[in-house]
């Protein structure tokens, strides 16, 4: 066997980015000569790189290439050689985030009747595995990751957001996509994020600080019988559930839980080999395929951070400047999911959190240069923090990748885009016309200077709303959507919903 060993990224069926420098990476012993040869599907060498290892590790860098199939790529230290074949050239998208990105394609609607029947050599996955600390078995699983194309059969374990997303991506654009799925449901963004980042805003510092302080004293066997104890509780109650489900499909969630009782409270007990402890899975994950070539970067993420801080744009904004140092790329485009509507049936009231998250959300895509941000207003579910019609959210990702990143036009949420006071109404200019559907809540609220909101009366005006009430006769904010759960009735002409907002 050699002793040298590229990434697992680098097998038979991989996607390399097209039109970027290509960067190849594995470990071998220092000083030892790497070399690698892509050639195309006739046998010509399109372009070679060799460089010496250096602490462990090899880095190679081949020239920009266009899209393409049915490539081949070599790896040789001199004495020994490593082929992998039906490598493609094409588009790359990390995939990340929480368990709605998480949720796999055979889990998703539309899933098992796509599974057996769909096929699509031109879209590929990879999934870097789940470890939560560094072990042997950590090591063991990064060796048997692989490349997979859709075929029948295959991408039941893809994210169903990501599978949606490549395969109407791929039909727009008819170059090779591929996606790499890192993501672990649960986490905070503060899991995705090294020291470093986490050190460069105060509400970073404060994760890493409130973490460290809950676990100060704790060893390893303890915390791993705490975690063990806590998912085995999770397990039981998730098969009574899945049981129930498939014996009574009528019942609701309220309903369930009065037979078998509550869902085990989210609380996963806290210690140095959490996966949710601040910058571990970015070690134990996202540093396995560093620095990969990327074209973009999907997020879906923020459930796990809305109960926690008020400033999850700071955050959010720290993560994607991370993000492009690491893999190399101060323009990589970001394409992140905003939060549904949801909230929990056993909630006493409306928190407010959800909105708030939102809003960052939105702030982060308004400031921060090639990110945009698929709004997802009419998707929420009641009492279901998982809805499993995932290509709504992955073709909506779709559109900001045509947008973003191809200079494509594609439908766009209307959104707010000023605001001014005319005789004791409050006109909100859009970026588009809207219509009432008819059914849900217009959820308008307008403010005088108290700053105390009041529901609002509202009149469409083409790319326009006019809004007042007697409480606030001189009207000078207005916020809408400002709740965790609510059914919205507002749309573009385009059938998206308007985006939240919250003019001050």
């Amino acid at each position: 066997m050699p002793v040298f060993v590229p990434a697992s990224l680098f097998t038979d069926h991989a996607v390399l980015c097209r039109g970027k420098e290509i960067r190849l990476f594995g470990d071998a012993p220092d000083g030892d000569v790497i070399t690698a040869v892509l050639t195309d599907a006739g046998g010509a060498e399109l372009a070679r790189d060799s460089a010496p290892a250096r602490q462990g590790r090899f880095m190679l860098r081949l020239a920009p290439q266009a899209a393409q199939t049915g490539c081949a790529l070599t790896f040789s230290d001199g004495q020994d050689t490593l082929q992998y074949r039906d490598i493609a050239l094409g588009d790359v998208y990390l995939a990340g985030g929480q368990s709605n990105m998480e949720l796999e394609l055979q889990n998703a609607d539309e899933g098992q009747a796509l599974i057996p029947v769909h096929g699509n050599p031109l879209v590929r996955y990879f999934n870097v595995p789940k470890c939560p600390r560094p072990g042997p078995e950590t090591e063991e699983a990064n060796r048997r990751a692989r490349w997979h194309a859709v075929a029948p059969g295959w991408a039941k374990d893809m994210s169903a957001v990501a599978y949606f997303f490549a395969m109407k991506l791929q039909r727009k654009i008819d170059v090779p996509v591929g996606i790499i799925d890192c993501y672990w449901g649960g986490t905070s963004v503060t899991c995705w994020m090294d020291e470093e980042a986490l050190a460069r805003t105060a509400e970073g510092q404060r994760y890493m600080r409130e973490y460290d302080e809950k676990w100060a004293g704790k060893t390893m066997e303890e915390y791993l019988r705490e975690e063990g104890a806590f998912f085995s509780g999770l397990d039981e109650w998730a098969k009574k559930a899945d049981q129930l489900k498939k014996d009574h499909p009528e019942y609701s969630t309220k309903e369930i839980n009065a037979i078998i009782g509550p869902c085990p409270p989210w609380n996963p007990p806290v210690g140095e080999g959490s996966p949710f402890r601040p910058h571990g899975l970015y070690h134990t994950m996202l540093e396995r395929i560093m620095p990969a070539t990327l074209t973009g970067v999907l997020f879906y993420q923020g459930e796990e951070d809305t109960w926690r801080t008020r400033r999850y744009d700071l955050l959010l904004t720290s993560f994607i400047q991370r993000l492009r140092e690491v893999f190399w790329d101060e323009e990589l485009p970001f394409l992140n999911v905003q939060l549904p509507m949801w909230i929990d049936a056993a909630a006493e009231s409306d928190s407010k959190t959800w909105p708030l998250l939102r809003l960052a959300q939105q702030t982060v895509a308004r400031q921060v240069k090639r990110s945009d941000l698929a709004v997802l207003l009419d998707q929420g579910e009641f009492d279901n923090i998982h809805p499993t019609n995932k290509r709504v959210v992955g073709e909506r990702l779709c559109g900001c990748a045509l947008r973003t990143v191809y200079g494509l036009s594609a439908p766009e949420s209307p959104a707010a885009v000023g605001k001014y006071t005319e005789n004791g109404v409050l006109h909100v200019l859009l970026s588009a016309p809207v219509q009432d559907r008819g059914t849900g809540e217009f959820l308008m609220e307008i403010a005088g200077e108290d700053g105390v909101f009041h529901p609002s009366d509202v009149s469409l005006q083409g790319a326009e709303l006019r809004l007042s009430c007697p409480q606030a006769p001189h009207p000078v904010q207005a916020r809408y959507a400002w709740t965790d759960y609510a059914i919205v009735r507002l749309f573009g002409d385009n059938g998206l919903p308007l985006a939240p907002f919250w003019l001050k």
